[in-house]
């Protein structure tokens, strides 16, 4: 996607405040934006009414080595709101491993994505990546699930979905059902500027306990942020070959994310693999990180409701 016309109009002074303390401050206005289509024909499209921003000032870890931040919440001001509406109520990304090389890069596209739809490129998609579109896939394409997607109050700007469940090595863990529930203080959302998957402290006790209980035999390390850290190493001096279970996290409709083991038990320094989670407050919300997410097509049908997902390369 190329942003060609300026951002002019409607200027105001603004500050914003992130969880981890880092803060921002700039300049916010309103404007029209050209942009791109993906496709064989060279074609363009206007967005009218999106919200830009240029920081002036920032502090904290949030902006450090970023170029900026591109919104995705589901808000009346979003960048994502505003493009999907414009290309069918749909936009999806692919996000590759966190520690693939760096020719190797994620991808964003606005419009119905071909991976679960039969309409094809050239009707207009809107792509945050210039490559070749992939081949049109029939929207029931293998490996394709799909859950309800939560857009409520309580949850906004974020993406909720309802989870049923955890298990582990195909054991479904002993979470209390509010744990899940909005009603009760609980609650999931999906939240892509997030790295690590946070879950709240009663979900986040049993996926730690039933995982570290099948990584007894490793030996403890300590490695902040993280609770349970292993030393991976054999005395050979080559990665322990053991046998990580399967982690999947059920979602109403029957669909389950089943995450690579690399996603869950992490490479968090030479010779040393972290369980990749953090506990949250509890009540409180469970949040489904970038790390869990990787190599994996999400696609957010924000005018149906529904969200989307498939295991991918991520080649686009």
């Amino acid at each position: 996607m190329h942003v060609i016309k300026p951002w002019r109009i409607l200027t105001c002074s603004a500050a914003r405040r992130y969880k981890d303390g880092s803060a921002a401050r700039g300049t916010v206005g309103v404007d029209s934006a050209t942009i791109a289509l993906s496709g064989r024909a060279a074609r363009k499209a206007k967005l009218r009414g999106v919200v830009l921003g240029c920081t002036t000032s920032y502090n904290g870890q949030s902006f450090l080595a970023s170029d900026g931040v591109l919104s995705l919440g589901y808000s009346n001001i979003s960048f994502a709101s505003r493009a999907a509406s414009r290309f069918g109520g749909r936009f999806s990304y692919c996000l590759v491993d966190h520690l693939a090389p760096r020719n190797a890069t994620s991808y964003l596209t606005f419009g119905p994505n071909p991976a679960f739809s039969s309409r094809r490129p050239s009707e207009g998609i809107a792509s945050c990546k210039p490559a070749p579109a992939p081949t049109p896939a029939p929207a029931g394409a293998p490996g394709a699930r799909q859950t309800p997607l939560v857009l409520d109050h309580r949850t906004r700007p974020f993406y909720a979905v309802t989870v049923k469940g955890v298990s582990v090595a195909g054991e479904l863990l002993k979470i209390p059902r509010a744990v899940w529930d909005v009603e009760q203080g609980g609650g999931a959302i999906l939240d892509s500027g997030t790295s690590l998957t946070m879950l709240a402290k009663p979900a986040y006790r049993a996926v730690v306990a039933a995982l570290s209980k099948r990584l007894a035999g490793l030996p403890r390390v300590t490695m902040d942020p993280f609770d349970y850290c292993y030393n991976w190493t054999s005395p050979s001096g080559s990665d322990v070959a053991a046998p990580l279970p399967m982690l999947a996290v059920h979602f109403a409709g029957s669909a389950r994310l089943e995450p690579p083991a690399k996603s869950y038990v992490i490479d968090a320094a030479p010779g040393v693999k972290c369980i990749g989670l953090q506990e949250g407050p509890w009540p409180g919300l469970s949040v489904i990180g970038n790390i869990l997410q990787q190599e994996h097509l999400w696609e957010y049908d924000l005018k149906n409701r529904r969200l989307r997902f498939k295991r991918s390369r991520c080649m686009h």
